[in-house]
């Protein structure tokens, strides 16, 4: 089988449809991806080769170094290393170059939330987002210090991990901020690390073996998987995840594959590879449609560029793709499996399809027994089928090389959208052996249920009659679909308006059925990733189990519903009663179950169960169960007697086992009369035509007609209704404008006039405020004024308190001076009292000692002359005269005493008058000197007295009888000689002692006054100054 091999150049128009014929102005980029027609036993498995070359003088090949595939799996993106980006479109066979980054990419994402947008790692170590759609840069990601090999794309599209040899990134698509670093020692590379498929989950493989998983969120460590046994010890390089995300297949250099359980968190099973293989360069699950994302098939590149599938559980080798000659370098996996697309070795580009590719990995497990049918009598005779028998297994019978036998090969589409999975159809199923399977279980299994759902109602899948109708593009009647039926999901509303609007062109009474979306919801929620199946089951389901429906057209189908009431009067005559007592008709019972073929009474699985059953017998089963449906039901429904709560009822989940109904469907099928079962007025199953679909027209095409001219004149009569209205609207608008112009010419002249006054009021308003703003300025100026005087009074005031206080402080401290001068004085007053009474103490010393004297001379003067009595009595007076002046000097003491307190005062009072205190000083030395001579005299005649006395006393004694009048006389003279001298002495001391302290007394109370009046005069000189200064500032301020 020739290889399709397809190039497209650089110089090319950056969009092209490949499928075009016409000649264009880049005919180098009309290569043709897929033919039209293909050879009638073309059976390759590569859909396109793509090499791409430039178109100079001498082309050459330029090698695509990365692809990956969005996540509808229908768009493959694809770089070279020149950093030319091109978007394959598989589905509408078209490309596009979308970027020239002018250096290698090495890695690329294509499945981001924004369905356009892609990444692209550079060799520059950045990162780059694009739009497919404008071509235009979206953001420029750095922060890699080595190459990115890996881009992993979270689930919901939002996040992204950008890999290198060093580092993995963790970025924000929304904002293209860099989120967190995972940041490793430089002798523990990272091998891999990516989102887990469906989860929050990040797996971080690294050179060292060990496999992190962390939670994407708050990036903390959930679980570690433990190390590989030494046995089947591989150095991990590569590693692929189920899209379940509950097995992990690891390898690298070595045969051996190792799957790990990360729920269990555990090795499982270890494969070996064949002999052949040595080393693991890629692996990746291949998805299917009916293992719901626990994937069976993991593709495996070795060193040798082959990919071989195998079946992890049966450890099967399936297929390879590749050969020795043609290897394969990388290779991706389309997300729904439909495509397997590979960059070979030499640069070029395949794409295969996994359908024509894997058709044993798409099969259910064929049957242990299959019945051999025998041969039509025509062709007995054209060959002998020989049947080899073995033990445990029939074998199938060997083809002769006359005759062979026609198997049957899946079309691809000719826009190149080949289908999943469910496009598969099996002509080995029997219908009876499914019904026994049916009774016997109740449903089929979920993994092979559309598979056999196909088989039973034998769908045509004409692909080129189904693009036809989608062409025509979306009915007019479901234009506004979304109003009347607000779906949440887009895809599935665009889903179900292009069924809808599919089966509207296929026949012009479904775009007038209100109940279709109700009917055809279900199926397109369950097809809704294939809307050819889609539209072929409703198309099915209509033609054989809606048979009748249409024939009251616009009203509910009367008959369907008269044989479910005449069912429901058989099996049921009570309930029928109560429904007619209550004015229940069939319209309310049985047709909400009929025009939503029950998705509103029943869950999913409930309603697989019971299609299950719908499609695997005669179409009178579905009307079997509307009856089974109320019967089973009876019970709540004889207790209803409101019409509101039957409607409520029919159109609410209930508490009804569909097991149950099922059972009763049965036994009515087998227990209904012939004669009212419906079995004999509706028509045995017919499948949909090959090639093109039958023509429905099993209505009353007079009222569809009738109807659809009367919309198209209702159409017309409002069109032409329209355009008059236009037209009076037209006239009417130019009406108003000149109305509206004339009155806007009256209004301006009205507002220019207004606007005049208003500007004179205006003026006369601004000069009232011109005025009233000016005397509130001049009233602020004043209140300025007052309140500048105010705090200058108060800083005066201030001012003058803080001078008082200073001259408070002043006082206070010359007051303490002065007591501090005053305690001095006091202190030395003290003292000269000290020094005065120490002389005191001398004189009465001297006075004693003299004394002593005395008496010795008078106790001598006594025993020389007994007789001298009178000098006895003299020496007592004398005594007498002492003990007087005794006493006159204590009364001087007294006085000296307080002359010096005065003094004292009068010093301490006298501040800073140093020189006269050392004058007064002079002058206390002076006095004292002075007295010490007046004491110095007195004892000097003192002391004469005495001699003079002694020595009349001698004289006496000689010559008693001849001095005694002379002693008489000269006693008289003596006595009165001394008496004066005393006297004189003691007058001449009193005298000097009181004119000395008179002098000192007037001398102080001169100092004292001389003290006060300069004091005074201080005083005065203070107040003058503190009066000049609180003149100046009134001044200053004035």
């Amino acid at each position: 089988m020739q290889q399709l091999v397809k190039h497209f150049h650089t110089q090319a128009c950056p969009t092209e449809t490949f499928l075009s014929k016409s000649p264009g102005p880049c005919k180098e980029a009309q290569a043709r991806l897929l033919n039209d027609e293909r050879p009638r036993g073309q059976r390759h498995r590569i859909i396109v080769n793509i090499i791409h070359s430039s178109s100079d003088y001498l082309p050459k090949v330029l090698r695509f170094l990365n692809m990956a595939f969005d996540s509808s799996g229908d768009c493959l993106i694809a770089g070279d290393h020149q950093g030319n980006i091109y978007v394959f479109d598989l589905y509408g066979n078209r490309f596009n170059l979308v970027q020239r980054t002018a250096q290698a990419c090495t890695a690329l994402a294509f499945n981001l939330r924004r369905k356009s947008e892609f990444l692209v790692a550079l060799a520059d170590y950045s990162i780059k987002c694009f739009d497919s759609v404008t071509k235009e840069l979206v953001s420029w990601m750095r922060g890699h210090e080595s190459s990115v090999f890996s881009i992993s794309v979270h689930a919901s599209g939002r996040y992204a991990i950008t890999t290198s040899s060093d580092t993995a990134q963790l970025w924000d698509l929304d904002t293209f901020q860099r989120k967190r670093k995972l940041n490793i020692l430089q002798s523990v590379g990272i091998q891999k690390v990516f989102f887990l498929p469906l989860s929050n989950t990040i797996v971080s493989c690294f050179k060292d073996n060990s496999v992190f998983a962390w939670e994407c969120d708050t990036l903390s460590c959930k679980y570690q998987l433990p190390a590989p046994p030494e046995s089947s010890s591989v150095l991990y390089k590569v590693f692929a995840v189920t899209r379940d995300g509950r097995i992990l297949a690891a390898g690298g250099k070595s045969n051996h594959l190792h799957l790990w359980c990360l729920e269990a968190k555990q090795l499982f099973r270890i494969i070996q590879m064949p002999t052949k293989v040595r080393a693991i360069r890629h692996l990746e699950f291949l998805p299917d449609s009916f293992d719901a994302g626990s994937n069976q098939v993991l593709g495996v590149l070795s060193q040798d560029g082959i990919m071989r599938f195998v079946n992890i559980q049966t450890c099967k080798l399936l297929v390879e793709i590749g050969s020795l000659d043609e290897g394969i370098s990388s290779s991706v996996i389309s997300p729904h499996g439909r495509y397997i697309a590979s960059i070979m070795e030499n640069g070029s580009l395949n794409i295969y399809s996994v359908q024509a590719l894997t058709q044993e990995i798409n099969k259910p497990p064929p049957p242990l027994v299959k019945v051999i049918e025998d041969l039509p009598k025509s062709k007995l005779n054209s060959g002998g089928l020989k049947m080899k028998v073995t033990s445990g297994r029939v074998q199938r019978p060997a083809k002769s090389r006359e005759n062979k036998i026609q198997a049957r090969i899946l079309k691809q589409d000719l826009t190149g959208n080949f289908e999943n999975k469910e496009n598969e159809v099996s002509d080995g199923l029997n219908k009876k052996r499914l019904q026994i399977l049916l009774k016997g279980y109740g449903e089929y299994p979920t993994k092979y249920r559309m598979f056999i759902w196909r088989s039973l109602l034998q769908l045509p899948e004409n692909h080129t009659a189904f693009s036809s109708l989608v062409d025509k593009g979306v009915h007019v009647a479901f234009l506004n679909l979304q109003k009347k039926y607000p779906i949440k999901s887009r895809k599935l509303l665009r889903v179900l308006q292009r069924t809808l609007s599919a089966l509207a062109h296929w026949s012009a009474i479904f775009s007038d059925t209100p109940y279709l979306p109700l009917l055809a919801f279900p199926f397109v929620k369950l097809f809704q990733n294939n809307q050819l199946i889609c539209f072929e089951v409703v198309a099915t389901l209509i033609i054989n189990w809606c048979q009748h429906w249409f024939e009251y057209f616009p009203n509910p189908p009367i008959n369907i519903l008269s044989m479910i009431e005449n069912v429901l009067a058989f099996h049921d005559k009570e309930l029928l009663q109560h429904f007619i007592d209550h004015d229940i008709t069939s319209q309310l019972y049985a047709w909400p179950l009929l025009e939503t073929v029950f998705s509103e009474v029943l869950t999913r699985e409930e309603w697989l169960k019971l299609f299950d059953n719908v499609f695997s017998n005669h179409p009178s089963f579905l009307l079997m169960t509307v009856v089974a449906y109320n019967t089973c039901s009876r019970a709540p429904l004889l207790n209803c007697s409101l019409r509101d709560d039957f409607e409520y009822f029919f159109h609410h989940r209930n508490n009804l086992d569909i097991s149950v109904v099922i059972r009763e469907v049965y036994h009515l099928m087998d227990t209904t009369p012939t004669d009212i079962h419906p079995n004999g007025k509706l028509d045995a199953f017919v499948a949909l035509t090959k090639g093109q679909y039958p023509v429905f027209n099993q209505y009353p095409k007079f009222i569809v007609d009738y109807q659809t001219q009367e919309r198209e004149r209702i159409r017309n009569d409002e069109l032409d209704f329209l355009r008059e209205r236009q037209m009076v609207e037209d006239m009417q608008a130019e009406v108003d404008q000149q109305r509206v112009e004339d009155e806007a010419w009256y209004q301006k002249q009205e507002l220019l006039r207004k606007a005049e006054e208003t500007r004179r009021e205006m003026l006369l308003q601004e000069e009232e405020k011109m005025v009233q703003q000016r005397q509130r300025l001049a009233s602020v100026k004043r209140e300025l004024r007052a309140k500048e005087m105010h705090l200058q009074d108060a800083t005066r005031r201030r001012f003058l308190k803080l001078q008082q206080d200073q001259r408070e402080m002043e006082l206070r401290r010359l007051n303490d001076e002065i007591e501090r001068k005053v305690h001095m004085r006091d202190q030395e007053i003290a003292t000269t009292a000290k020094d005065l009474e120490m002389r005191h103490l001398e004189l009465e010393s001297q006075k004693r000692l003299y004394e002593k004297l005395i008496e010795e001379n008078l106790a001598e003067a006594e025993q020389a002359c007994l007789n001298a009595d009178w000098r006895i009595q003299a020496l007592h007076k004398q005594r007498c005269d002492d003990l007087q002046r005794n006493a006159c000097y204590r009364e001087v003491a007294k006085l000296l005493r307080e002359n010096r307190r005065k003094e004292t005062e009068v010093l301490n009072a006298m501040v800073g008058e140093g020189a006269k205190k050392w004058e007064e000083a002079k002058e206390k030395d002076f006095h004292l000197k002075s007295e010490k001579k007046a004491s110095a005299l007195s004892d000097a005649s003192r002391k004469w007295f005495l001699e003079k006395e002694l020595d009349d006393a001698l004289e006496h004694a000689e010559h008693p009888y001849n001095t005694v009048p002379r002693c008489q006389s000269g006693q008289a003279a003596s006595s009165y000689v001394p008496r004066t001298s005393q006297l004189k002495d003691s007058s001449e001391v009193d005298s000097s002692t009181h004119i000395s302290l008179n002098q000192r007394r007037v001398q102080w109370d001169t100092m004292e006054q001389d003290l006060m009046e300069r004091v005074r005069n201080l005083r005065q000189r203070l107040t003058a100054q503190a009066r000049n200064r609180r003149r100046t500032p009134h001044l200053l301020a004035t």
